[in-house]
């Protein structure tokens, strides 16, 4: 049995929920009458079992623990109770050091050993400093270091930091790369690099959290490895205007083309900083929306505001439904957001329905494709490079937009808007 936010949400006070894994150690969450705690079960030596807590669960991980951190640390306990180790309790203490809001400093009774300096250490506080920036990213990037490095590689996970150069650090990398995960692999590469590097900051950086601080990082072995070459090759398709407009007509109908109609009214944004929108981010008086741009290098997100025509609002609310949920930009009627996969998945369904109907002679395409096929549409429609580049929020990275250009475009995005929605219907909007 798999441990879901889903069953989460519905344990009651004095109930427990476990994930199946026989003499592995097992994942546990109790409710409480205030809140859910994690355990790890596994059995001593001397046949007893012992329950190590992991952490009060919140699922924005902002004042406890959420479900993907406690399978993070499920999966390293089980990993060492599994090599062997059967008193995991005796540095279960001193490696809870490791999570944000847990003391720097341990006292003697609690453990024997200094910080446990380990690529898995590095990873998770380097995550965990994520999350304590509150990044957006964090949640996706714990994901796919626990699936690419933690899972397939246990040993390299627990190797002392010491002990690790870019050879021992190429199998990581290149085992997606020879499976033809190109991209996946220089995603690796990415994280690998970017947890040294924040690791070595840490030391003379005081917001840096104590876990990853405490590490003393000093040098970098995954700036050495090579970037995966073809891996971050730009993709080209754009839709032409005729494969735009049979797009529109496919998304007319269905229980979930709202969300899609709304992506392409809007400009086609970012998926992921639409999928942050609460109801709180619309403005009604402007009939706006607010989404926070944390692409890139940012410290500080940028505000980037859009601009919702008519069309936009009744698919806002005809996905929304003015049910209770808090998210705007949803499949679920505002209870949760929409998230990149399984939007990928619906635009992939229109894609192969316009395919059997013979709308797609230049082939399949993505958000991304639908994302610059806007662009293209609007640029062919002779609206301004700065309009275009305010509207999609990219590019705006210089000196002039980050101190001095406050002007928000907004009639100007709004106008574009309207172009592109006579440019899919012949009607104004």
């Amino acid at each position: 049995m798999a441990i879901t936010a889903r069953g989460l949400k519905s344990l009651g006070p004095g109930q427990w929920v476990a994930e199946s894994a026989r003499g592995e150690g097992q994942l546990r969450a109790k409710g409480g009458p205030h809140a859910i705690h994690f355990y790890f079960r596994y059995r001593r030596q001397d046949r007893r079992y012992d329950d190590l807590p992991l952490g009060k669960y919140d699922p924005e991980g902002k004042s406890g623990i959420t479900l993907d951190d406690a399978k993070v640390q499920a999966s390293a306990l089980r990993a060492r109770y599994k090599a062997g180790e059967s008193n995991l309790r005796s540095g279960f203490a001193h490696r809870r050091a490791l999570r944000p809001g847990f003391p720097a400093t341990i006292g003697r009774a609690e453990s024997s050993s200094i910080v446990e300096r380990t690529l898995g250490a590095l990873m998770i506080a380097y995550m965990d400093q994520l999350t304590h920036d509150h990044k957006p990213s964090g949640l996706a990037i714990r994901r796919e270091v626990r699936h690419n490095i933690q899972e397939p590689w246990p040993q390299l996970w627990d190797t002392p930091l010491d002990s690790l150069d870019a050879d021992a650090l190429l199998p990581i990398v290149a085992a997606p790369a020879q499976a033809g995960h190109l991209r996946q692999a220089e995603k690796t590469r990415a994280y690998l690099r970017a947890a040294f590097a924040a690791g070595m900051k840490a030391r003379h950086n005081a917001n840096a959290i104590p876990a990853l601080r405490e590490l003393q990082v000093r040098v970098n072995p995954a700036r050495d490895l090579t970037p995966i070459e073809g891996a971050n090759r730009a993709r080209d398709r754009a839709l032409t205007v005729a494969e735009l407009m049979a797009y529109w007509k496919a998304i007319q109908v269905g229980q979930w083309t709202a969300t899609l109609r709304f992506h392409l009214l809007t400009g086609c944004q970012r998926i992921a900083q639409l999928g942050r929108v609460v109801t709180q981010n619309f403005d009604p008086d402007t009939q706006s929306i607010l989404l926070l741009d944390n692409k890139g290098r940012r410290t500080r997100a940028r505000k980037h505001y859009v601009p919702l025509i008519k069309p936009a609002l009744d698919a806002m609310q005809a996905m929304h439904g003015g049910l209770a949920g808090p998210y705007l930009f949803t499949f679920t009627a505002g209870r949760s957001p929409v998230l990149f996969s399984p939007f990928d998945r619906r635009v992939k369904e229109v894609g192969d329905l316009m395919a059997n109907r013979g709308e797609l002679p230049g082939g399949s395409f993505t958000p991304g494709d639908l994302r610059r096929s806007v662009e293209t549409a609007l640029s062919g429609l002779h609206v301004p490079k700065e309009v275009r580049a305010h509207l999609q929020s990219h590019g705006l990275g210089g000196v002039q937009e980050r101190h001095y250009d406050r002007y928000e475009y907004m009639d100007e995005k709004r106008e574009a808007l309207k172009s592109l929605y006579r440019l899919l219907t012949g009607q104004n909007a």
